[in-house]
């Protein structure tokens, strides 16, 4: 497989998700600014969207979509747990993670990333991120993970998510929970690897 990626964008992701499949696959790393690829391919011809990630399977075919790729990526090896069995409530309730923190928290940070985004609209946009990240800290409370005590493909999505945080000027000092949860995913040796190889820390 391949993961076309930029160094810290949602695309950290699946990243993250593959090194905890044990999968073999390439990285293939593109600018969101120039959409060009290091070999000064033009990404738009991998994904005329133009946004990471995109993964190629050996069949040539490509996936599009965060959320989705995580999940095609887990079900390759089930015996990870890295999601639950397709049909189970306990799926359902990683899907149900997996479109809050694509719906509700991702989408909300891409204005605090444009220059051309007046102040005063960012300022509303991180009052909704800062008390949307509240109550994911409740949510935690009690718990290692989102859903319990098993790391899933939503704790890799919310743990790239929450990291930007720090880049736009949203405090999460008073989520404990939060705080933990980060920690805690932070310290897991794929999510080192990940963060290592797209050059992070």
């Amino acid at each position: 497989m391949k993961l076309y990626y930029s160094p810290g964008a949602c695309s950290l992701s699946p990243h993250i998700v593959l090194r905890e499949s044990g999968l073999a696959f390439d990285l293939v790393r593109t600018s969101t600014k120039t959409h060009k690829m290091d070999d000064g391919t033009d990404f738009y011809s991998i994904n005329p969207k133009g946004a990471v990630p995109v993964l190629e399977i050996a069949n040539g075919e490509r996936l599009t979509e965060g959320p989705v790729i995580v999940q095609y990526i887990a079900d390759q090896v089930p015996q990870k747990q890295l999601v639950p069995p397709a049909g189970t409530m306990a799926r359902y309730r990683v899907q149900e993670w997996l479109n809050y923190i694509t719906s509700e928290l991702h989408k909300s940070f891409g204005p605090l990333f444009t220059p051309t985004m007046p102040a005063d609209g960012k300022d509303v946009l991180k009052g909704w991120i800062a008390h949307r990240l509240k109550w994911v800290d409740g949510q935690l409370a009690g718990k290692q993970y989102l859903t319990g005590d098993t790391f899933t493909v939503a704790d890799a999505y919310l743990y790239t998510v929450v990291n930007w945080t720090k880049h736009v000027g949203i405090s999460t000092d008073e989520l404990p929970n939060l705080l933990a949860f980060m920690a805690r995913v932070g310290a897991r040796p794929a999510v080192g690897e990940a963060l290592k190889a797209e050059g992070l820390v």
